[in-house]
């Protein structure tokens, strides 16, 4: 298991794949380099996915182009350490604060799946961590979880339009990557997984796009093209009333708690994997 110590994990080892790369074969990007919208448009496309993090009155965009060759990126807001996650297999990109039981953590990628989905391991204690069960599930950290941070992931050409100051994840990542090439393109146009993954719910295809979101362990979906149609979506999770609208001029989904106002951060996943993360989550469908 790309020697990695499994003897406590909370997951059945027989679930956990190898998704091909040993461990670090897929870097991490541990001193990212940073460029303007103006550098950035010179070789980003209109259509090209980023994920966008605002913190501290800071936005930075983060292209998938250079995320699936990487799948991590070790960052900081200030002194804020945040690690920028993405799993092609599930489609998912997540944001956790690094500092986890009062350690700054750096992660990098295992080269194991479970569920389809990435699991990253913390350099710190070796311990694993699945990206969308938002925990550790195995090592010494075992029962700490991630902080999941508000972004979104929306296209280049209405970021930059909303972010002219702005910074960019740049191609100096100290790797020699073709990030002109997607890797995925097949693997995104077909309804199939790579790998092994648990059936619990069919009311969608696998590769229908959901936001999913996470209210006191109580998950619910929403899938993103029925959420286009709509204003305001009013919903209850679990005993909490909430609110998810869909930005139809940046194309994303925002999501927050009917009564306080907070923000709810959400998570756009492909159905397949949410629902084998989250087997009971309600599914809410347009009238």
């Amino acid at each position: 298991m790309n020697g990695f110590d499994l003897s406590n994990a909370e997951i059945p080892m027989e679930e956990i794949h190898s998704g091909g790369p040993p461990r670090d074969g897929i870097p991490s990007i541990d001193r990212p380099v940073f460029e303007s919208v103006e550098e950035a448009d010179r070789w980003l496309r209109k259509k090209d996915m980023v994920v966008s993090v605002e913190k501290g009155g800071e936005v930075r965009a983060y292209p998938l182009r250079i995320l699936v060759w990487h799948e991590i990126v070790n960052d900081r807001f200030g002194t804020d350490p945040v690690a920028v996650t993405y799993c092609p297999l599930c489609g998912t990109a997540m944001v956790f604060d690094a500092v986890i039981d009062g350690m700054t953590r750096t992660f990098g990628v295992s080269g194991l799946l479970y569920n389809s989905d990435v699991l990253m391991y913390d350099r710190q204690t070796e311990s694993l961590w699945s990206q969308l069960a938002m925990k550790a599930v195995s090592g010494p950290a075992l029962g700490n979880e991630l902080e999941l941070m508000p972004s979104e992931h929306l296209e280049w050409e209405r970021w930059k339009e909303q972010n002219p100051s702005g910074r960019v994840l740049s191609r100096e990542t100290g790797t020699s990557r073709n990030y002109g090439r997607m890797p995925y393109r097949d693997y995104e146009r077909t309804d199939r997984t790579m790998f092994p993954v648990k059936k619990y719910r069919d009311e969608l295809k696998n590769k229908e796009w959901i936001v999913g979101v996470l209210v006191d362990g109580v998950a619910a979906a929403f899938p993103l093209e029925e959420l286009e149609d709509q204003e305001t979506v009013k919903a209850r999770v679990g005993e909490s009333p909430i609110h998810v609208t869909f930005d139809p001029e940046r194309g994303t989904v925002k999501a927050g708690h009917a009564e306080s106002g907070g923000i709810i951060p959400v998570i756009r996943a492909y159905w397949f994997a949410w629902q084998a993360f989250y087997p009971e989550t309600a599914l809410w469908r347009a009238p």
